[in-house]
């Protein structure tokens, strides 16, 4: 009869074990009793309580203290330890790495050593070094860009200084100094004129920037080139004309930019002015060209009809060993003392890939001498 009693205010009934805290003899205990009846429903009910000390309970919870926690104080740092080392240890390569490329120059665009570094992260130096390599290119371009433009503009400059020169001297006659402000007339213009096609080709360059198209009608854009070109073809007594769809033919719309293709347009036909001798004839048309489409495949297996720009000449032609090479800023063809920067066809190409379209030239007569040029330009229609 050392248990203590239930509380007071509970009253005996059947039903599940209930759970308290209590004391007895002086120690806390957790007592587990229940109700049941001593023979059968109804009967009087007898009281089963069983009793543990809270002091067991305690001294297990403290093994388990001692046993599981106490030693994670220690191999939790130690573990920390170890990773922190390994970690170290995994970046060093890393580190070293850093190090390098922080003491390049900007000069310095030689390839990093894929073998120096962690395999995880070889793919990623590999990345870096084809993008130094493509840079190291892109600067070796433009530095013998550059080289090129500071020669063209200096055969120019210079004639004019000496004809400057000459004009100023003593004793110049009227006839003289007449020949002389001719040649610089005509330097100036030379000079007016590379400097006018390095701005086209580097706007053209730039044009994947901020390049806003629009519909385009490329018969009418064409057309203005020819009308505006015209005096000039009659100066060296070359037939210039048009020759293909009307302006407002749906068939030769396309989505692009008017400034950047009229530009294509009239390079193409200044280079054929250029190139084609004195009596020469020279035709440019513009052709919807549905039979040739351009562009990927369709999901219902059609692509995307082509809209045809030829401008062809009766000059000397290009031979098939130059006909790659006329693209790179300021080639010359071979043998030919004609006027022109280089540019004009470096131009065409540039101005042709932002607008994803196709540049290819061929013969315009085969067969014939000379054959003459005939360069096409397939736009995707719109």
């Amino acid at each position: 009869h050392d248990f203590p009693a239930p509380p007071a205010t509970e009253k005996p009934a059947e039903g599940p074990v209930h759970l308290r805290d209590d004391e007895m003899r002086g120690l806390d205990v957790r007592i587990a009793y229940l109700w049941v009846a001593l023979d059968q429903p109804g009967s009087p009910l007898a009281l089963v309580q069983v009793a543990e000390t809270r002091e067991k309970r305690s001294v297990l919870a403290a093994e388990i203290i001692k046993g599981v926690m106490l030693p994670q104080f220690v191999i939790l740092p130690l573990a920390v330890l170890l990773v922190w080392l390994a970690l170290a240890r995994g970046i060093q390569p890393l580190k070293s790495l850093e190090v390098r490329i922080r003491a390049r120059t900007s000069e310095d665009l030689s390839p990093l050593d894929e073998k120096a570094v962690p395999l995880e992260v070889a793919p990623l130096v590999s990345s870096v070094n084809d993008l130094l390599n493509r840079l190291k290119d892109s600067i070796a371009t433009q530095k013998r860009f550059l080289a090129d433009a500071a020669h063209q503009l200096k055969t120019p400059l210079a004639g004019l200084r000496m004809q400057a020169d000459l004009a100023q001297r003593e004793g110049t006659s009227t006839a003289e100094l007449k020949r002389s402000l001719q040649q610089i007339g005509r330097s100036s213009v030379r000079a007016t004129h590379t400097v006018n096609q390095l701005l086209a080709l580097a706007r053209a360059e730039n044009g994947s920037v901020s390049l806003s198209l629009q519909l385009c009608d490329l018969a009418r854009l064409t057309m203005d080139v020819v009308r505006d070109s015209v005096p000039r073809a009659l100066e060296k007594r070359i037939d210039l004309g048009y020759d293909g769809a009307d302006p407002g033919n749906p068939g030769v719309q396309l989505n692009g930019n008017p400034t950047l293709i009229k530009e294509l347009v009239r390079n193409l036909v200044d280079n054929a002015i250029n190139y084609t001798p004195s009596g020469g004839i020279i035709t440019a048309r513009v052709l919807a060209d549905a039979e040739n489409p351009i562009g990927p495949i369709s999901p219902i297996g059609r692509a995307s009809p082509s809209v045809l720009l030829q401008v062809e000449d009766t000059g000397p032609g290009i031979p098939d060993a130059e006909r790659v090479l006329v693209f790179q800023p300021f080639y010359r063809a071979l043998g030919n003392e004609a006027d022109g920067s280089g540019l004009g066809l470096s131009i065409v190409q540039e101005i042709a890939r932002q607008h994803s379209a196709e540049v290819t030239l061929e013969d315009a007569h085969p067969g014939s001498t000379p054959p003459g040029t005939r360069m096409n330009v397939r736009f995707s229609a719109a």
